[in-house]
């Protein structure tokens, strides 16, 4: 077990905060752990015609455009609402029916944050209402396979997609 000596704040914005602890490791080796403090997200499997709706945007940390499915955090009273919320915002679509399938940590070496991975089906379209920061997104349509071969293509890269994807798999 490791135990906190102390913490302090070493950056904070209002989306994050930096961390650094004293720590003393099992054995009573001193060290330090740094570490970022975010708000837990949901991100949306939304399931349609065997196939799934996606968003692409830049992510300004590295540097490109990545496709992913719709996620983010909203503030709402529950994360089903959240999902809903998210959903809406960054595709238009309404789901009908929203499942939980489970929560993981996000990077658990590096950060407290979690996502909450739901599926919506039941899907009807609408106009989304994006955020500033989202106007560059595009959304698409993919089938199951290629959205499997946008993956081994590494047109997919952001894990929590493909860590969701594998969930929806051994779910469904």
């Amino acid at each position: 077990m490791v135990e906190q000596i102390s913490t302090r704040v070493v950056y904070t914005n209002p989306w994050m905060t930096v961390r650094e602890d004293e720590i003393v490791h099992a054995d009573g080796t001193p060290g330090i752990y740094g570490y970022i403090e975010r708000a837990d997200f949901v991100l949306v499997i939304p399931e349609e015609n065997d196939g799934f709706h996606l968003v692409e945007e830049y992510r300004y940390p590295i540097r490109r455009r990545s496709w992913s499915f719709p996620q983010g955090s909203a503030k709402v009273p529950d994360r089903e609402d959240e999902a809903r919320t998210e959903l809406a915002e960054e595709t238009g679509l309404r789901a009908e029916h929203l499942r939980f399938l489970a929560r993981l940590d996000n990077s658990h070496g590096l950060s407290n944050q979690s996502m909450h991975v739901f599926v919506a089906t039941g899907l009807t379209p609408g106009e989304p209402a994006r955020e500033v920061t989202e106007q560059d997104m595009r959304q698409k349509w993919v089938s199951r396979a290629d959205f499997e071969q946008m993956i081994l293509r590494g047109e997919i890269t952001d894990a929590s997609s493909v860590a969701a994807y594998g969930l929806y798999r051994l779910g469904s």
